[in-house]
């Protein structure tokens, strides 16, 4: 029997609610071997985040290749990458090994408002690691900032942000709806086959530190297992959601608590 691997490539959070953190504690919830390649340290809690120090960029292949040379990567997530050279740097890597699925979630500012990526950061990143991904992940913010567009409000510009964003190159995109309002979180599967709905319950909770990392890292966590995109994507949202729902258990922190990696284990 085959070990399922993903490889995730992003930063570290000190409090160890999101990035690496929070990806590998997802793929351990679901039953997935991981791996990591860090692009940056983060000095952060649930409060904010205080410092960033970007892994230099020939370090960030090292780890890479170190991976890919030796473990059987079924997937591949990209959160943080914090620099223009880090995105050459994972662009040339992954061209190198071609990994057969890749979640790329353009993570640009924390759940505290801080932002994580430099400005001249996020052409590099439509341009270089968009064409790559079997998926994008952004929020309603996130995709807009990728379009240079207003958020959109209506379904329909949801919608059409997706299309928008399928002709940069990328297979797939996943709008999240969390930034969204009314009763339910409703998120956007848009491909060249059509768009997919994702509604559930709105959770009344501040504890979401890490949810979009670890809703994306879901996903890459089901594609290493062999789901389809539209199995791994309502499986990542139903876990999600859980998650979500049982972070009250905990009592972590004075900001956005984390939320509940492993709701079904305590």
């Amino acid at each position: 029997m085959t070990t399922p691997v993903a490889l995730t490539i992003a930063g570290s959070d000190s409090s160890g609610g999101a990035g690496i953190q929070a990806d590998l504690k997802t793929f351990a919830a679901l039953g997935v071997y991981g791996a990591s390649a860090i692009t940056a340290l983060t000095a952060q809690n649930t409060r904010g985040v205080t410092g960033i120090h970007a892994v230099p960029a020939d370090f960030v292949t090292a780890q890479i290749d170190a991976v890919f040379s030796d473990l059987e990567v079924g997937a591949v997530k990209i959160g943080m990458v914090a620099q223009v050279a880090s995105i050459d740097a994972i662009a040339a890597a992954l061209s190198r090994w071609t990994p057969r699925h890749i979640v790329l979630d353009p993570v640009m500012v924390a759940t505290s408002g801080d932002r994580l990526l430099a400005p001249e950061a996020v052409a590099a990143l439509r341009g270089k690691l968009m064409p790559l991904a079997s998926v994008i992940t952004p929020n309603l913010p996130e995709a807009a900032a990728l379009l240079d567009e207003p958020i959109a409000v209506s379904e329909a510009d949801i919608e059409s942000q997706g299309r928008w964003l399928l002709a940069l190159g990328c297979r797939a995109v996943l709008i999240k709806g969390g930034h969204g309002e009314g009763a339910e979180s409703t998120d956007y599967l848009v491909s060249a086959e059509g768009t997919i709905t994702l509604a559930t319950p709105r959770i009344a909770t501040s504890n979401t530190h890490g949810t979009g990392c670890s809703l994306s890292s879901a996903v890459a966590a089901g594609l290493a297992k062999g789901e389809t995109l539209e199995q791994a994507v309502r499986n990542a949202k139903a876990w999600i959601s859980a998650a979500i729902a049982a972070a009250d258990r905990f009592s972590v922190g004075h900001g956005h608590g984390p939320i509940h990696h492993f709701h079904k284990s305590y």
